[in-house]
């Protein structure tokens, strides 16, 4: 492999010469053709897919991916959302699949946060890792004009998919990109941090992920949440007042206060090991809630990775804030350049073309110091 830096640090004095996005929206019927499937699992639950073809291909495209809890539909039924989050992609062609995760809107089965992998003597067993495999399995044999190659990436919850993906890969999958991982729910992640546990977050994540299969709205009886939670009492009360048992998560946190096997089997650590596929680790400085996940998903990696397919990226950003946006402040601190615009523009869109399409070459220290990105590491061979 060619020689290059491995860990990338975008600072905020980034200097980028491009013009900043209008941000005004492309036409994305005018581009795309749609196509919704249920596609079936080794089980037999059908997971609810949509499918985005270019309709100016003229080539075979490789498939981008991304599973997702939060639902993947728009609400008139036309074409996602999500579709605006990979703009920047577009040009490189790819076939971009959406896919429900087990449980969750328009798919079957049972939704278990953050599924562990399953019991390899469970020949029937399933978990994000299978599910991956089988929709890759069925979008390889079903989607037209596909170049045989997979890509993957997701933030938060769809950084922890992205990372299962990496479990027993599918041969197709060439690509993966976690992004600000839930990596271990317990240790720094979400719910507690070194053991600190966040009521709020708890309560709140959890009753509004598992109360249905869509994100439930809470709702409270005042404005201030601080003396909600005060008068609420001893934690019991919130079971014997408002859950009653049926949140699954709020009484794991109940049963396992402790870092004890239930929490570790959770964990991203405890199934992956080594990176069989290329994986672009990338995490945010002021991120509040899943900092400690990619960072930990990279150090855990990185200790066998003689074939060189763990990589970092860290930037000024909160929480998924490299995502949408110039990414050019944080709160009233400006940073006098578009960070956000130019992971996108200049290293994740690059990145997957080089995986996919064999276009282009992996950033290289004189390359990235001229566009002002600091970067710290040992070099590949």
């Amino acid at each position: 492999m060619r020689n290059f830096f491995r860990i990338v640090v975008i600072s905020a004095s980034i200097w980028v010469a491009a013009p900043r996005s209008s941000g005004q929206q492309v036409d994305l019927a005018a581009l795309f053709e749609k196509r919704e499937v249920m596609i079936p699992m080794r089980d037999g639950v059908k997971l609810h897919t949509e499918i985005y073809t270019p309709k100016d291909a003229k080539e075979a495209l490789p498939i981008f991916l991304e599973r997702t809890p939060y639902g993947i539909s728009a609400k008139d039924k036309g074409y996602s959302g999500k579709l605006h989050r990979y703009a920047h992609m577009f040009a490189d062609g790819y076939v971009f699949v959406f896919q429900d995760i087990r449980g969750r809107y328009g798919s079957e089965g049972l939704f278990v946060m953050n599924r562990p992998v399953h019991d390899p003597s469970d020949a029937k067993g399933v978990d994000e890792s299978t599910d991956t495999y089988d929709t890759i399995e069925w979008l390889i044999k079903n989607i037209p004009n596909n170049n045989g190659r997979v890509g993957t990436a997701g933030i938060s919850y769809g950084g922890f998919l992205a990372a299962m993906a990496l479990v027993n890969p599918h041969p197709a999958l060439k690509a993966v990109s976690e992004q600000a991982c839930m990596g271990d729910t317990w240790l720094g992640d979400d719910f507690f941090h070194n053991g600190a546990f966040r009521l709020s977050y708890g309560y709140e994540y959890a009753t509004a992920m598992e109360s249905n299969k869509e994100n439930y709205q809470l709702k409270f009886d005042r404005d201030d949440l601080y003396d909600w939670y005060l008068r609420v009492g001893p934690l019991s009360n919130i079971n014997k007042e408002y859950l009653h048992g049926k949140i699954p998560s709020w009484n794991s946190f109940v049963l396992h206060p402790t870092y004890d096997e239930f929490w570790k089997r959770k964990a991203v650590a405890s199934a992956l090991h080594q990176a069989k596929v290329p994986n672009l680790n990338v995490a945010g400085w002021w991120d509040q809630e899943d900092f400690y996940g990619p960072m930990a998903t990279y150090a855990n990696l990185e200790k066998d990775d003689a074939a060189h397919m763990n990589f970092l990226v860290v930037g000024p950003w909160n929480h998924g804030g490299w995502a949408s946006g110039p990414g050019n402040f944080l709160g009233q601190i400006p940073f006098g350049s578009d960070t956000g615009k130019y992971f996108r523009e200049q290293v994740e869109a690059p990145w997957f073309a080089y995986w996919l399409h064999d276009k282009g070459a992996l950033p290289g220290r004189r390359e990235m110091r001229s566009k002002g990105v600091c970067i710290s590491a040992r070099m590949g061979s």
